[in-house]
């Protein structure tokens, strides 16, 4: 094939996906990325041409030539929400002739749900053993995390999460050890609220992590943060860990350095949903890379910073497709030579507006917590107009007030706020109805 017959790549690449995904990718050209991200346009051309059989999906595609390029087609469709995947479910996935009674009775699919963070908790359908299969490729991602599971396929973890976080299981009210331990998985927090666990249960908690010997702990992360300060003032180390990994919600720098610091080894933070799967892992060198072979991803309404809200088509959930659904999540989308990263910045709804009219995203407002001590985790909340309220749980006898003068400020500038923004040292801050925190909160935000 001569020089004028190579393909773009990168972004070009998605602008002339009818040259793409004929799959010519030269042999110069033929990195693991370009190789990844060539295959993910063939995948999304088979994804579009199995929706045309969901009930869900005819109308829309059938507005569209079938022989249109896959990412041309793709953008011609109305973008889902929530309440759309609600609507005759599971009739809208399923049709009429697959009935989900008798696809559970015979173990071909699960039926999970959503932790209700943003909405009213939506079902989910996949396949037996979708879960840990995408699961698995995301971790991989990850160099350091990769070689754990092949050095040991089977590696144990501990889960510190909140109770009936997610659909999936998560023991809820008082088990025994037996009864939370579920394959490779020890679950070991029982308490919904992080900061009225008392010393007895968190020594239970580190005893159990003890004995079962996991390679890593699967966090939540304001969880995960305040059961380190206990293993830290208890000099409580864990020889079996290699690695954490913080999801269910927006990995804080504050949760980050004190999991770090605490327990010693690396964190890494794994992006995704219920209803997706998992779509970024964080690598070693700390760039989110997204899981090419579940989900297709596109950033839309960007606005001056390049941060707009994640749109995501799902290419490996056959029972329960996904096409341009509105996650509800704020990113950032960088093109680099040879690699594509993402900055995840928090939910569109705990998005703030600062006094010039900017978007202010959850992920703007943690940086200017980077380097800052004393705060095991913090509420920035808009009481009224120009009026600003930082609640905070302190840490270790939480941050002086030369450290809390320098935060404010920080926080002032990036609000473009000429008011003194009120901050609180509070015993506890209580999560949503769902167990998750938010770490921003704006004058109008829903509750």
């Amino acid at each position: 094939m001569g020089p004028g017959n190579i393909p773009p790549t990168g972004s070009d690449c998605k602008k002339n996906l009818h040259v793409c995904k004929r799959g010519y990718i030269p042999d110069m050209l033929a990195t693991a990325e370009l190789i990844s991200a060539s295959s993910q346009f063939l995948q999304l051309q088979d994804s579009l041409e199995r929706a045309r059989a969901v009930p869900l999906y005819r109308v829309p595609l059938a507005k569209v030539a079938a022989d249109s390029p896959a990412l041309e087609c793709l953008q011609q469709l109305p973008l889902l929400t929530k309440s759309d995947l609600r609507s005759r479910f599971p009739e809208n996935f399923l049709g009429e002739k697959r009935r989900l009674d008798s696809l559970l009775e015979g173990k071909q699919v699960e039926l999970e749900h959503t932790s209700g963070t943003s909405a009213e908790r939506l079902p989910v359908i996949f396949g037996r053993g979708w879960w840990n299969e995408q699961e698995e490729r995301a971790l991989r991602l990850n160099g350091l995390v990769a070689r754990v599971l092949d050095e040991d396929p089977n590696a144990r973890r501990a889960s510190i999460v909140a109770p009936a976080c997610t659909g999936l299981t998560c023991p809820t009210g008082w088990l025994s050890q037996a009864r939370r331990t579920m394959g490779n998985t020890l679950f070991v927090n029982l308490a919904r609220i992080p900061f009225l666990v008392g010393e007895a249960e968190l020594e239970r908690m580190a005893v159990e992590i003890a004995d079962w010997s996991p390679q890593f702990l699967d966090v939540d992360p304001v969880h995960g943060a305040w059961f380190a300060l206990f293993c830290e003032q208890r000099g409580i180390r864990f020889p079996s860990l290699r690695f954490v990994l913080c999801s269910y919600e927006f990995v804080s720098v504050v949760h980050r350095r004190i999991i770090e610091h605490a327990l010693g080894v690396p964190v890494f933070n794994l992006y995704g949903s219920t209803e997706t799967g998992h779509l970024l892992m964080e690598n070693e060198r700390g760039a989110m890379k997204s899981s090419r072979e579940t989900a297709f991803l596109e950033v839309v309404d960007a606005d001056a910073t390049g941060i707009g809200e994640l749109v995501v088509t799902t290419l490996s959930n056959n029972f329960m497709p996904l096409l341009r659904y509105r996650i509800g999540d704020l990113v950032a989308h960088q093109l680099k030579p040879c690699e594509d990263i993402y900055v995840v910045h928090g939910r569109v709804r705990d998005a703030l507006t600062a006094g010039d009219g900017r978007r202010v995203t959850t992920g703007q407002v943690d940086e200017c917590l980077a380097n800052v001590e004393g705060i095991a985790h913090y509420e920035l909340r808009e009481a009224g107009q120009e009026t600003w309220v930082l609640r905070f749980v302190p840490a270790n006898g939480g941050p002086d007030d030369a450290t809390l003068k320098v935060l404010t400020a920080r926080l002032q500038a990036l609000l473009k706020s000429n008011s003194a923004i009120q901050t609180l040292s509070m015993p506890v801050l209580l999560p949503t109805a769902s167990g998750k925190f938010r770490l921003t909160i704006g004058a109008t935000s829903p509750v």
